[in-house]
């Protein structure tokens, strides 16, 4: 492989001609950039932040044969690479005068992208989190499940999305570059978020999903409260979710989790979720 099999696109609807069928191929390890793309395609390329984002593709004899993304100030993305691949796109990306602020890969990808930059720039990366794809097999919902019910959020919801949004961004040590009232409407707009409420209709739990994508649903964000924590809340709204994502024809649906976080990993292997890969992110 050589720096120059790498090929930058010039906005998504020309990455995707290009890379779309290769990303559709494997839709589990390949959810971040579908979904990522999707929301470039729907909402446009400022959807994620204020500069424009970046593309680009190996390619060996007009196959693609892997793929990056970044949409700043986020982190580049990557699909599997070898260590000869990640050296490659390290070359190719210094050529452009690019700077990459972090990783985020399979954890195989993530590492060799990461000890190549750091020969290549002497910038020490730093892990971030170590995270778990997960794939639902047989829905198993929890027993007993708490008191109350399941809901989509609607619009007398905005507020409390629009908070719990920035204190889960806050919790997961995000950064919030999509405008919290935008964020809440998209998904009002579209049902793809779940509360659990209690019997007298206070919501104690969400549970987000993605757009669906190559057949491909994700849930995401899963937040509750900390002072809420510890009563199945997030168990039966990841639930009520994860089933919404079937109803809507989803041939996989998939979550990530912290794997410094053993409540919720064995939550989601109880209630029916099965470990795919695991991820790592690092910043430089």
């Amino acid at each position: 492989m050589r720096p120059d099999d790498w090929h930058l696109a010039n906005d998504v609807e020309s990455f995707l001609a290009r890379a779309g069928h290769f990303l559709r191929s494997r839709p589990a390890l390949h959810t971040i950039p579908l979904t990522v793309t999707e929301a470039l395609r729907t909402r446009g390329p400022h959807a994620y932040g204020t500069e424009a984002p970046i593309f680009g593709t190996l390619e060996r004899t007009g196959e693609v044969l892997a793929a990056y993304l970044r949409t700043p100030p986020h982190r580049l993305v990557l699909t599997p690479l070898t260590t000869d691949e990640a050296d490659t796109l390290v070359s190719h990306l210094i050529a452009l005068g690019l700077t990459i602020p972090g990783v985020s890969a399979d954890r195989d990808t993530a590492a060799a992208f990461a000890e190549s930059w750091q020969q290549h720039t002497r910038v020490t990366p730093m892990l971030h989190e170590r995270q778990r794809l997960y794939h639902l097999g047989s829905l198993n919902p929890p027993e007993p499940q708490p008191e109350g019910q399941a809901r989509l959020a609607g619009e007398r919801d905005r507020d409390q999305l629009i908070s719990w949004y920035r204190e889960f961004a806050a919790s997961v040590g995000g950064v919030v570059t999509s405008d919290p009232g935008s964020w809440a409407d998209t998904r009002i707009a579209q049902g793809r978020v779940t509360f659990w409420e209690t019997p007298e209709g206070t919501p104690v739990s969400m549970a987000g999903v993605t757009p669906m994508v190559a057949g491909q649903i994700r849930v995401a964000p899963v937040y509750t409260p900390a002072h809420l924590r510890g009563r199945g809340y997030a168990g039966a709204a990841t639930v009520a979710a994860s089933r919404a994502a079937l109803v809507a024809g989803a041939a996989e649906v998939l979550l990530f989790a912290d794997l410094a976080n053993l409540t919720s990993n064995g939550l989601y292997q109880r209630i029916g979720y099965r470990p795919v890969t695991d991820f790592a992110l690092y910043d430089f």
